[in-house]
């Protein structure tokens, strides 16, 4: 949205390494089976875990609440975040 807020269906990715990654991806497609684009559509957050881990649903990740951080950290300067780690509702807004 105006390369203000970054909203994403699932969660993040251990492939995202830079925003522009996400400006890359080419619509509509296919959603593969791994990689960046089935991770921000089927990663789920873990309140329980640190890192990443394997999913149950036997695609993509679960990640903790430290990759939240560290995702902050690199790719939001200012920002407000919600985060219901139940289930991904990660809102940042980029200032």
């Amino acid at each position: 949205m105006d390369d203000k807020i970054f909203c994403i269906h699932g969660g993040l990715s251990p492939d995202l390494n830079s925003m522009e990654q996400i400006r890359r991806i080419l619509r509509p497609t296919d959603v593969p089976d791994t990689g960046l684009l089935c991770d921000v559509l089927w990663a789920d957050p873990d309140p329980n875990i640190r890192g990443w881990a394997e999913s149950d649903r036997g695609v993509s990740f679960t990640f903790g609440a430290d990759i939240v951080e560290k995702f902050n950290r690199k790719h939001v300067s200012r920002r407000t975040c919600v985060l219901n780690i139940s289930r991904v509702y990660l809102a940042c807004v980029y200032c």
